[in-house]
């Protein structure tokens, strides 16, 4: 019998090496076939060290076809081989006839360019009332709609302007006269628009220092990293009660979605109790007329815990809110009472998730909750107030919840699906949260997923891809910050580049009223300040 020997480690550099020795002899299409089946054995190797996977998340990563990127109902369905029922694709494709084409597609009209510097060019011989040179009869006048030319241009992020201040000196006296700077350049390197674009590229965009570094490097206007970090860190402090004041105003919503997703830090203080080893960055959404405020919070606490401190600042006498979360228990606050709604798109998933084994059940399912959602879309057509909308709902959407509830029962108890099927789970989901999942059909302004939050978080997750980590918890503060109002700014239609600039330059103003200075009020705040001067 052989001796056990050790497993033969060897790396991917070897590999490859190894590859390109034997380039010649496998051809072009050999070569690049073998070399990508290295990279992905090395890529799922780290996965596996790291233990950041589970074995389902990689039999999806690698057995996934190419329209596993979609969840819609069609395209899951037909990849697990079946076809919507014509009444379903009907009522889709008449849903795809009757709507306007998406924005984003086509040309961008001249209004999109909003941030763009407008010139207005008279005509070099012609003004209103002159003789029309081409009859020779008429009058021109001046059309209120003008002739458009857009032009772009591009340049670095931050750009810089070098000031070559004359200098004059007596050849008796030696006293040096120096030209004054023009008026509105102060004496500072960085105006307040250089921190605003490196805060909006670095937590709005993902866009790490150092790659900022290294683009304003060959655009000849160096700015290194570190520079970059003390700016925006200095720039967050002054911007501190603008973010208290979100806070505050996100503890009185009316709704509120939380969620959260991991992150790293390097260092930070040692946890309370031992077993508390994760990192996380928790969403907030705050809902309240009209108006949408996010947060977020980086460190040990779960979603909950933070949704906790917020509301520990609602005003006594409002009435609990609505708090829309998966089913995760560490979502919800443990000593603040909420009206609790759980997400009906991760309940859906877990159907989606099995649609390949058990093709015509989640068909039923899938093409069910649609309904749902078709019913929630005319509610938003038609504007409906919250009261209406409950009404149409308990109206159009009870029935059919009732008819799935019934379905889901029995698919249980006559033993139809497996309890321990990845169907069974499924249904078991949804029967074990119901009635959280059908908030909506008892309470006014009740959401019917958490998909607000998720895509919330999206900004977080593009940071941790491209930045990998915060290096402290002072860092993961500036970070929280700058996104919380970036989004807010997002959320609100606002400009973040502009509100971040305003928020620096009027921030004795911020500091004394931070109520006024909100994305969704400041321009007003703006205008008033005009008028008074």
């Amino acid at each position: 019998m052989q001796p056990a020997t050790l497993p033969f480690e060897v790396t991917a550099e070897e590999l490859e090496a190894l590859l390109e020795s034997v380039r010649e002899g496998l051809g072009e299409a050999g070569y690049q076939k073998l070399k990508a089946a290295i990279r992905t054995l090395g890529y799922l190797t780290e996965l596996l060290r790291e233990r950041k996977i589970t074995l389902e998340g990689l039999r999806e990563l690698l057995l996934s076809g190419a329209e596993a990127s979609t969840e819609k109902t069609r395209h899951v369905l037909k990849q697990a081989g079946i076809e919507m029922q014509k009444k379903n694709q009907e009522k889709q494709n008449s849903q795809a006839n009757g709507k306007p084409a998406r924005p984003g597609h086509g040309r961008h009209g001249v209004d999109a360019y909003g941030g763009a510097k407008k010139v207005q060019v008279p005509h070099p011989s012609l003004h209103s009332g002159d003789r029309c040179p081409g009859c020779g009869q008429g009058k021109v006048y001046v059309l209120e709609v003008p002739g458009v030319l857009v032009r772009l241009v591009g340049q670095a992020p931050i750009t810089g302007t070098v000031y070559e201040l004359e200098k004059l000196r007596c050849n008796l006296c030696l006293e040096v006269f120096t030209a004054e700077a023009p008026a509105g350049v102060g004496e500072e390197k960085y105006d307040a628009t250089s921190a605003s674009m490196m805060a909006l590229l670095k937590y709005g965009s993902g866009l790490p220092f150092y790659r900022l570094e290294g683009l304003q490097e060959k655009l000849e206007i160096p700015l290194p990293a570190s520079t970059q970090w003390g700016i925006v860190k200095e720039t967050a402090e002054q911007l501190e009660p603008a973010l208290e004041e979100l806070i505050r105003q996100a503890a009185q919503g009316e709704v509120v979605y939380n969620d959260d997703t991991g992150m790293k830090v390097l260092a930070l203080p040692a946890p309370d109790r031992p077993e508390r080893t994760g990192v996380f960055t928790s969403g907030i959404i705050s809902t309240r007329a009209g108006q949408r405020t996010a947060l977020f919070f980086t460190g040990r606490w779960h979603a909950g815990e933070n949704l906790s401190a917020v509301l520990a600042r609602r005003a006594a006498d409002l009435a609990p809110p609505i708090q829309m979360c998966d089913a995760l228990s560490r979502n919800l606050p443990k000593t603040l009472e909420v009206i609790l709604g759980n997400c009906l798109a991760h309940g859906r998933r877990r159907f989606v998730k099995v649609a390949q084994n058990f093709p015509e059940q989640c068909r039923f399912v899938l093409e069910t909750l649609g309904e749902i959602y078709h019913n929630d879309e005319l509610t938003r057509e038609q504007g409906m107030s919250p009261e209406q909308r409950l009404g149409f709902h308990q109206a159009r959407s009870g029935p059919v919840m009732e008819k799935l509830h019934a379905w889901l029962t029995a698919q249980l108890e006559e033993k139809k699906a497996e309890p321990n099927s990845g169907l069974g789970q499924a249904i078991s989901y949804l029967l074990n949260h119901w009635r959280e999942l059908t908030l909506f059909l008892r309470q006014p302004r009740a959401p019917l997923d958490n998909n607000v939050c998720e895509r919330a978080l999206k900004k977080v997750i593009l940071h941790r891809k491209n930045a990998l980590f915060y290096k402290n918890q002072n860092g993961a503060q500036v970070g929280d910050l700058f996104m919380s109002l970036i989004h807010t700014c997002e959320l609100s239609d606002a400009n973040p580049f502009d509100y971040l600039t305003q928020l620096q330059r009027h921030a004795a103003d911020l500091a004394e009223s931070p109520r006024d200075w909100m994305p969704w009020n400041y321009c007003a705040t703006l205008a008033r300040l005009d008028t008074a001067a």
